[in-house]
């Protein structure tokens, strides 16, 4: 008697296979199967180059690795690049494009970018990244908050604060003026450089005089705060600055006999008011503030100057600041110049 063979259901082996658009488990229809993605395509040599240089562009020859990868440039086109020596790093973030030396826009970014999250320019390198000329500075100052994760940066100080100082929201990130300029001045390495760091800014109109003393009014106790709180009146509020009983006790402390107060002359140009001086010797002292160098200043101060003398009159010209951080050797100045005026008048 031959046995009858009937086939049984198949045996499953692996997953089960998709009907349609819609997977069968065990006859409960269940979610879509997902589709299994394509592998992205690297971008060429030419078009990560092309990508990598409008991102450089704007920040002076440096990208960030994040801005790289959002243009489709990946973790392997940077390692491919810096591996041919095309490219080079500059920190954790920051990538040079190209092999030349980073410029101090670009050293900038990098100390924004590596020194930590939410890190800003401070102090002179903020000044210099909004216009700053005529110095240098020999570090680079970055504020950033206390209990943000932060890392160590040849050449880039750190100031880590509770409350973070005022900032610009365009550009490279940075304090605002009158706020970097209150810091600039305390980190100073001297009195006479936190004199600069103060008129500078100032004298080419990066900040307005009015802000300066503003934000020095809500700053807390700092470095040199005796000095500086002299200093910020005497660059920004020209009708406070020394007056002429501060210049009048310098005299007696040399020796000197009282000079006259303010007084107004009568001159081809007009009326002008001349500080202090000796009438009896025709000689004449005039203390500058930190508004005489401002704008027009400098030019209606020599015709000033310039008739005083045509008029038979000797005249010293001593900046307040110059007082402030050198009193002997400009009163020694004025104590030579009344021994000439008087032998003159004997």
């Amino acid at each position: 008697m031959s046995r009858a063979w009937h086939a049984g259901p198949a045996l499953s082996t692996g997953r089960p296979r998709a009907t349609g658009a819609l997977r069968q488990d065990h006859g409960v229809e269940s979610q879509p199967l997902p589709r299994r993605r394509k592998p992205r395509r690297r971008l060429s040599r030419a078009q990560r180059t092309r990508a990598a240089l409008a991102i450089a562009e704007l920040h002076d020859g440096v990208a960030h690795r994040a801005d790289l990868r959002t243009v489709g440039v990946t973790r392997a086109d940077v390692r491919t690049e810096i591996g041919a020596d095309r490219w080079m790093t500059a920190g954790k973030h920051t990538v040079v494009i190209g092999s030349g030396t980073l410029t101090t826009a670009a050293r900038h970014w990098q100390a924004v970018w590596e020194s930590g999250s939410g890190a800003v320019l401070d102090g002179a390198a903020a000044l210099v990244a909004s216009g700053l000329s005529g110095f240098t500075p020999t570090r680079i100052d970055v504020s950033l908050p206390r209990n943000n994760r932060r890392h160590t940066v040849p050449g880039v100080v750190r100031h880590l604060r509770s409350t973070m100082p005022p900032a610009l929201a365009v550009g490279i990130p940075r304090v605002k003026p009158e706020w970097a300029t209150i810091h600039a001045a305390q980190w100073a390495v001297s009195d006479r450089q936190a004199a600069l760091l103060l008129c500078l800014p100032v004298q080419q109109r990066l900040v307005l005089p009015e802000r300066v003393l503003q934000a020095w009014r809500a700053s807390s106790h700092g470095p040199r705060h005796a000095l500086l709180d002299v200093l910020v009146r005497d660059v920004c509020d020209g009708a406070h600055s020394l007056g002429e009983l501060d210049f009048a006790g310098m005299c007696r402390e040399r020796g000197l006999p009282e000079p006259s107060r303010q007084e107004v002359r009568r001159l081809p140009s007009g009326r002008v008011y001349l500080d202090t001086g000796w009438d009896d010797l025709a000689l004449v002292v005039e203390i500058d503030g930190g508004h005489h160098a401002l704008a027009l200043n400098p030019v209606d101060d020599a015709l000033r100057q310039n008739d005083v003398v045509l008029s038979g009159h000797r005249v010293l010209r001593i900046p307040v600041l110059g007082l402030r951080l050198k009193p002997r050797a400009f009163m020694d100045q004025v104590v030579r110049a009344h021994q000439q005026a008087r032998a003159a008048a004997a």
